[in-house]
């Protein structure tokens, strides 16, 4: 009560308190915790679909999100590949091509 912009912030991360309570409880703490880092970072990307400049880039084609996970213990980098669903190190990441950006270079090019 006293940090209120403190407590405003914290808001933001209410969609991944609720999503860790309800799939992940059962999780020792150090697997929820990683549970919840990656479920964040999700949460925040879903996030970033709102707005209407990124929708608006994101069905052009111009933009792509890319959910990424730095683990500071080892320095690996996981990045979330939307067709397994899971977190993979980044070296084996291969990064999605949009239609809408295929097309684009397509037509560019003819």
């Amino acid at each position: 009560a006293s940090l209120p912009a403190v407590a405003s912030w914290l808001t933001h991360a209410e969609a991944t308190r609720r999503i860790v309570r309800d799939n992940y409880g059962d999780l020792p703490p150090d697997r929820m915790l990683a549970a919840a880092i990656e479920e964040n970072v999700l949460v925040q990307l879903e996030n970033l679909r709102t707005l209407p400049a990124v929708a608006s880039r994101l069905a052009k084609g111009d933009l792509h999100l890319h959910g990424w996970v730095y683990k500071i213990e080892t320095g690996e980098v996981f990045a979330f590949d939307p067709a397994t669903g899971q977190f993979v190190p980044l070296a084996a990441y291969h990064y999605p091509t949009s239609e809408a950006a295929v097309r684009r270079r397509t037509a560019a090019a003819i």
